[in-house]
């Protein structure tokens, strides 16, 4: 029983860690960029998560495909494209 209320404890602080992430062009969206400075944040923004999502599979110490898989959809999904 006591496991159970654990897997359910961290299921929620991965959902609560999730939902409270904005993507990229949630955030350009809400400061109400466009032209220039639009692709000015969103290539920074992507450099960002860039850096951020390699170091994560270097974390989850993953290499070649699997790499390059995870960093991808990493990206994908921080960006919000």
């Amino acid at each position: 029983m006591k496991r159970l209320a654990l897997a359910l404890l961290i299921s929620a602080l991965a959902i609560t860690g999730a939902v409270g992430k904005q993507t990229c062009k949630q955030r350009a969206d809400e400061k109400k960029l466009a032209g220039a400075a639009l692709n000015s944040f969103m290539t920074k923004c992507a450099s960002d998560a860039t850096a951020s999502c390699d170091k994560g599979a270097a974390d989850k110490k993953l290499s070649g495909a699997a790499k390059e898989s995870f960093t991808t959809k990493c990206v994908r999904d921080a960006t919000g494209t």
